[in-house]
């Protein structure tokens, strides 16, 4: 195969691929081909996230690959099969991530050069790892699609060959091992939740699924600021949307690849969107019911279950693929704040205190007595008003829930501190 921008599974362009151009037996032989250089990564039950959302969870740990995504799987299987004059000359890809890690990773290991075009949104640690492990970076545009146009310049100019991320069938086939996996871990499986960016995990999951275990359910989830698989449902075919920013920054893809979806649409049962505030509550729910740090492309599967939107999950054996595990820790600390508060543990709220000696004592004794724990303080003297003998003060306090809230609030107006607000973010479907 030539270096000329041909897939690397050299079954041509996504446009002119047959809707059967990935089977069974392609994941079959991808799973042995990359068998030496992928982890199989645990699926397990989950007791905590089985209690909490009404279902028996099982989560396959796929942030546990090297690079921290399932996205190794398809890599390794499109670099092995490159021709020898494509593996001198190099590959270039398009990614925000994850797939670029992958390449990356897997470039190396095999000794084949890596270009990855990276929008301007790419989280910073990711840009930064990818160079680590010797792949060229370029950054340009505000998205996949205009990072994929200097990609493309490149295979015009160098000769690289282009991996797409989600619509070549050697990726497509290297993320269904992922099924294979679940089905031979679980038993009597009654559902999958994927993760739905481009849509080849979810086009190779249904593969594998609908081909050995039929009646399990397949169910996609995106984020409502970027449901590019949805539209497609809505008028049969790819097309693009505008997006907004989203903390599932690894599925925001404005359209969903041809080739994917052509062999996603017929397998999948449903598919349903989570908001923000859902994604940010999952993060949040696995790295304490779960103790792993999940980004939120792989928390979607989780914050899908807790939107309620599933009731016909209830009581049924779920797979969760908890695709990648690449979280900003700069972002992951201020998600973790923030769904603590919308989980109703910590409370903001301002009140007017005395600024005489014991003031703020008095203040501190009574969130004290209640058992909450003051995280942060702040006193407002310049725009307070003009009684110079009170203050008003800002406070973070620490709570066990919402109720523990209450019970704070109401002990401050025994003792006659007024609270003026408080703030409490509300989760939204």
């Amino acid at each position: 195969m030539s270096g000329t921008g041909a897939q690397a599974s050299g079954r041509g362009s996504p446009g002119d691929a047959a809707p059967g151009d990935v089977r069974l037996e392609d994941i079959v032989a991808a799973r042995a081909r990359i068998a030496q250089g992928v982890e199989r990564t645990p699926c397990v039950h989950s007791p905590m996230l089985s209690r909490i959302t009404g279902c028996e969870v099982f989560v396959k740990l796929e942030y546990q690959q090297r690079t921290g995504s399932f996205k190794e799987r398809g890599a390794r299987n499109a670099l092995l099969q490159l021709a020898p004059e494509a593996r001198a000359k190099g590959v270039v890809a398009a990614s925000a991530g994850n797939h670029a890690l992958a390449l990356a990773w897997h470039g190396r290991d095999l000794g084949i050069p890596v270009t990855v075009v990276m929008p301007r949104v790419a989280p910073l640690v990711k840009q930064a790892r990818c160079r680590e492990l010797g792949a060229r970076v370029l950054i340009h545009g505000a998205n996949i699609a205009e990072a994929k146009d200097l990609a493309d310049t490149k295979v015009t100019e160098e000769g690289l060959t282009y991996i797409h991320g989600f619509n070549d069938a050697a990726i497509i086939a290297g993320a269904g091992t992922v099924a294979l996996e679940v089905l031979e871990e679980v038993r009597d499986l009654d559902a999958v939740i994927v993760p739905v960016g481009g849509g080849g995990l979810i086009a190779g999951v249904g593969i594998v699924l609908k081909a050995m275990r039929p009646e399990a359910k397949l169910i996609g989830v995106e984020p409502e600021r970027a449901a590019s698989f949805i539209e497609a449902m809505k008028g049969g075919v790819p097309t693009r949307i505008t997006m907004s920013p989203t903390l599932a920054d690894g599925l925001a893809v404005p359209e969903v690849g041809a080739r994917a979806f052509r062999l996603a649409a017929p397998l999948v049962d449903r598919t349903v969107t989570v908001g923000e505030e859902l994604i940010s509550l999952a993060i949040l729910r696995l790295v304490e019911m779960q103790h792993g740090v999940v980004e939120g492309a792989g928390a979607s599967p989780l914050a899908a279950l807790l939107s309620g939107k599933l009731p016909e999950l209830a009581g049924k054996r779920v797979a969760l693929l908890l695709c990648g595990g690449n979280i900003d820790p700069l972002v992951l600390a201020r998600v973790i704040e923030h769904s603590l508060a919308v989980d109703g543990r910590l409370v903001q709220f301002s009140a007017t205190i005395s600024d005489r000696p014991g003031g703020l004592a008095d203040l501190a004794a009574t969130i004290a007595s209640t058992g909450a724990s003051v995280q942060d303080i702040r006193h407002e003297r310049i725009f307070g008003g003009p009684d110079v003998s009170r203050v008003r003060v800002s406070c973070i306090v620490e709570v066990r829930n919402a109720a523990h809230g209450d019970e704070l609030q109401d002990a401050l107006k025994a003792k006659g501190i007024s609270v003026h607000e408080r703030v409490r973010p509300q989760a939204q479907g």
